[in-house]
């Protein structure tokens, strides 16, 4: 087999395939729209798989999902795992990623069994090849493998693509209106999209539901994310939620399925291509389009809604293609106070930028030796708080709110440029619940912010 390639026709689980019948022993690169994935295969198993898409964020992600099955695990081990291995120095020149090398650290300190590891690695595995073959265009490359890679398993390749293929094939049974786990949803609040014959949505899913993807949202809640898009589905065929596209860079990955209704970030519009009814049964849809019905999902087939009884003009009003739709932006959240307190008025103004659109009601601080009086009158939510200040720094500071009873659990984000993992420690030991490096995208402080108001 060639050492190089390109995926064009030739389908990324065909070469996985022909990998484990070769039993190769390497690693595979592949690399499609600023993403590389990383296979690492021994003798026609995978031992690991990741790609460059906040693998942190994916172990996090994971390991919440299986806090019943891997409870020595808690928020205070994720914390110290973190601070030891997610960090600038480790993306260098890893000895093996930094993630995997997380998990080695849980198994040597015993916050997990092997058994334990085990499982947390295959579905971080099946994660990832999810996406991967997805993958339509693309390059790859066969390198060796570290030889200081530690095997902690090694999974059937075949079990893995047939578990994954299943998978897709479930969510592209809502593929007409959702084409990525990773959109996130809005609530509208308009008398116009109201049914009475919908069930009325959960409570904590209309109070969280801003800001999260559907599988970030589906670990807060502790819930099945397929189920979870099942249960929201007919509010988005109905129009009384929309999806936004994946925020950076979680848009880099590829798309379950190519329809989805696009709403603009930059306006208060919804773009809407004209209106489809799912239809199960077999359509002169292309191939690729059509769900494939087997018995591996026939439960969730007939978990889909039933929307054929919904009366026709609500399901296909006379829209066509980049109409726009104006949005009531308002949803039955709470809005959340947040102090931003920062001796830099140029940071301060990008923050407000930044949150402008959001739930939020933002007070914001220059005089740092002014904070500690106005952060008690105005009782915020979540602070955040910048490092190096005159006067008084941000480590002082947040001992000084942490000492007021009102604010020992309020969430306390140190914003700085200091990327010492020494900092960093020291942060978490005065108090403080989070730490994002400037500088800073708005979705890396959208997710911070909406991770700690969790």
């Amino acid at each position: 087999m060639k050492n190089t390639g390109t995926f064009t026709k030739l389908s990324p689980q065909g070469l996985l395939r022909q990998l484990t019948n070769c039993h190769e022993t390497t690693c595979l690169q592949a690399f499609s729209n600023s993403v590389s994935w990383l296979i690492y295969i021994e003798q026609g198993k995978i031992v690991y798989a990741t790609h460059s898409v906040e693998p942190f964020d994916r172990l996090e992600r994971q390991m919440r999902r299986l806090h019943e099955q891997i409870p020595l695990v808690d928020n205070e081990v994720r914390i110290q795992m973190r601070l030891m291995f997610d960090n600038e120095d480790h993306h260098n020149l890893p000895s093996q990623p930094p993630e995997y090398e997380a998990i080695n650290w849980l198994v040597t300190e015993k916050h997990l069994l092997p058994t334990q590891a085990i499982l947390l690695i295959q579905e971080l595995v099946k994660e990832v090849i999810e996406s991967f073959i997805l993958i339509k265009i693309g390059t790859y490359e066969l390198t060796e493998t570290l030889h200081d890679l530690t095997v902690i398993c090694k999974l059937d390749v075949n079990s893995i693509i047939e578990q994954c293929q299943n998978q897709l094939q479930n969510w592209r049974y809502l593929g007409r209106y959702i084409s990525s786990p990773y959109q996130r949803p809005y609530l509208l609040v308009s008398s116009k999209f109201h049914d009475k014959r919908l069930p009325p949505l959960q409570e904590n899913i209309t109070n969280w539901m801003k800001g999260f993807s559907l599988r970030h949202l589906a670990i807060i809640m502790n819930q099945d994310e397929l189920q979870l898009a099942l249960s929201l589905y007919p509010y988005i065929v109905k129009g009384s939620i929309v999806l936004h596209e994946p925020d950076p860079p979680f848009d880099k990955l590829p798309k379950t399925y190519p329809h989805s209704f696009l709403f603009s970030e930059d306006s208060t519009e919804l773009v809407r291509g004209k209106l489809f009814v799912l239809d199960v049964a077999p359509s002169t849809d292309t191939p690729e389009e059509t769900p494939i019905i087997s018995p591996e999902n026939v439960a969730v087939q007939q978990l889909v809604p039933d929307i054929s009884d919904l009366p026709q003009e609500d399901l296909q009003p006379e829209i066509v293609a980049a109409e726009k739709i104006k949005v009531n932006r308002r949803t039955l959240q709470k809005t959340y106070k947040i102090i931003s307190v920062d001796d830099s008025p140029t940071i301060l103004k990008e923050i407000s930028r930044y949150l402008e659109d959001e739930n939020f009601t933002l007070v914001t601080i220059n005089e740092p030796v002014k904070a500690v009086m106005s952060i008690i009158r105005h009782k915020p939510d979540l602070i955040l708080l910048d490092l190096n200040m005159a006067g008084i720094d941000g480590y002082e500071l947040c001992k000084i709110i942490r000492n007021n009873s009102m604010f020992k659990n309020i969430p306390i984000i140190f914003v700085t440029s200091n990327k010492g993992i020494i900092d960093k420690v020291k942060a978490r030991f005065v108090g403080a619940s989070g730490y994002l490096t400037k500088p800073f995208t708005r979705a890396e402080l959208l997710k911070m912010i909406f991770m700690h108001l969790a």
